[in-house]
């Protein structure tokens, strides 16, 4: 079943989407998608992406990306000067991303800034502030805006928090790897978080909510996606 891809914005030079949890952005080279990807989903609309990247074949038009099980914002470039223009910013730091994220228990530093190097765990998938391989600079801040408690669904209750998190590099899985390194994994991590997770959460309880930048005119965007169900939950404290 093809997931909906909300479109939030475009124009002659991007595609601004919200992305849903669960959908891959694009294929993994050498390996046939059994689910059609963003990028499968946006070459329908908007066939021009299919010639922009650095590999187009693979990652038409994706100038970032978020995980499989995340949901939110996403730009996309619709023309290689485009493209060029937004790696530039991605590269420089340049752009401001604002994520939601629910973690399990409640952090003893309401805000915080999380500096720890993230690198690879051998022989998996899984980056680590403990593994030296390949390791690069990662920066998180965080800031805890509701906290919490709900039945987990195993006859326990616990406490969780919303964060407000603000990634400062763009490492993969950063957030997800700096909130578990200080013992606040985020709630429905497959990979991070514990094998027995709350059963009201049916997803990983990420989202990207919006990103800002200065565009080639030199005026200030921003971008948001709109929040979800599982989101406004928390928010409510009705779990």
């Amino acid at each position: 079943m093809t997931k909906e891809v909300g479109i939030i914005y475009e124009n002659k030079d991007i595609i601004v989407v919200n992305k849903p949890a669960g959908l891959m952005v694009h294929g993994v080279a050498g390996k046939v998608s059994v689910e059609p990807t963003l990028t499968d989903i946006l070459l329908k609309k908007y066939p021009e992406i299919r010639k922009v990247g650095d590999d187009p074949t693979l990652r038409p038009g994706i100038v970032h990306r978020l995980d499989k099980d995340t949901s939110g914002v996403m730009i996309v470039a619709r023309n290689q000067s485009s493209f060029e223009y937004l790696k530039s910013l991605f590269k420089g730091h340049d752009i401001k991303k604002t994520y939601f994220a629910v973690v399990s228990g409640i952090p003893k530093e309401l805000h915080g800034i999380i500096d720890k190097p993230i690198g690879i765990q051998t022989g998996t998938v899984k980056r680590s502030v403990r593994s030296e391989k390949m390791a690069k600079p990662a920066v998180t801040e965080y800031e805890v805006v509701k906290t919490a408690r709900a039945e987990d669904g195993f006859g326990k209750e616990s406490s969780f928090a919303l964060l407000v998190v603000h990634p400062k590099t763009g490492r993969t899985h950063q957030i997800r790897v700096h909130l578990t390194s200080i013992g606040h994994p985020i709630v429905g991590d497959p990979i991070y978080g514990p094998k027995k997770q709350p059963v009201w959460a049916s997803r990983l309880m990420l989202h990207a909510a919006s990103i800002e930048f200065s565009d080639r005119a030199g005026g200030h965007v921003r971008f948001d996606a709109e929040v979800p169900g599982e989101f406004e939950k928390i928010f409510e404290a009705e779990i």
